[in-house]
């Protein structure tokens, strides 16, 4: 796919974290991408396998905490997080330009958490935003450019979608997923803003 000259290098990154050059990473990539038509195609699928065949940790009760794009795959879980990890990955290894945003929203004892989405750079539609965080009965997120459907909206008092299309995870979000011994410990100590300095 030939990248547009306002496409900075990051987006197409591989790193520690979004670790396309791992072997299990780049070959899920490469069968995702077979027999597609076009960039938009091996987006949708990327998007799709990670949305619906990558559980979030919280729905399933995981245990055991992934960060990195390949913990992600080999445990088949993670939290929206990782799942961005993983869909970033996915992505750049097939040469689409892939970021990370986030919202801040409520959480279930009141206070506010941060929650993970990608933005992909599509070449009919420019950068669109993606949720691969996983559909439930109250979630519907889909990949339908131009509309966007995320899976959540920030509607209620305080909740803040920060619009921002980062080349890396936040280091907040890292540092939450590699210190957490647990996904339970994990849960109660999520980031719940966005802290660019």
């Amino acid at each position: 796919m030939e990248v547009h000259n306002e496409i900075a290098p990051g987006y197409l990154a591989s790193t520690a974290i979004v670790n396309y050059h791992h072997p299990e990473v780049m070959q899920q990539a490469k069968a995702l991408a077979k027999g597609a038509p076009n960039t938009l195609e091996v987006a949708r699928r990327c998007y799709e396998f990670v949305r619906d065949k990558i559980d979030h940790s919280f729905d399933i009760g995981g245990e055991e905490v992934s960060c990195s794009a390949s913990e992600v795959l080999r445990l088949g879980h993670g939290i929206c997080y990782a799942q961005t990890h993983l869909l970033a990955a996915l992505l750049r290894c097939n040469g689409i330009p892939s970021g990370f945003g986030y919202q801040r929203l409520k959480d279930d004892e009141g206070g506010f958490c941060l929650h993970g989405y990608n933005s992909v750079y599509l070449p009919e539609f420019g950068w669109y935003r993606i949720d691969a965080r996983g559909n439930t009965g109250s979630v519907d997120a889909q990949f339908n450019p131009p509309e966007v459907k995320l899976a959540f909206t920030t509607e209620a008092p305080g909740e803040i979608d920060y619009n921002i299309n980062l080349t890396e995870p936040l280091p907040s979000v890292i540092k939450a997923l590699e210190q957490a011994s647990s996904v339970k410990a994990l849960q109660r100590n999520l980031p719940s803003s966005v802290h660019m300095g």
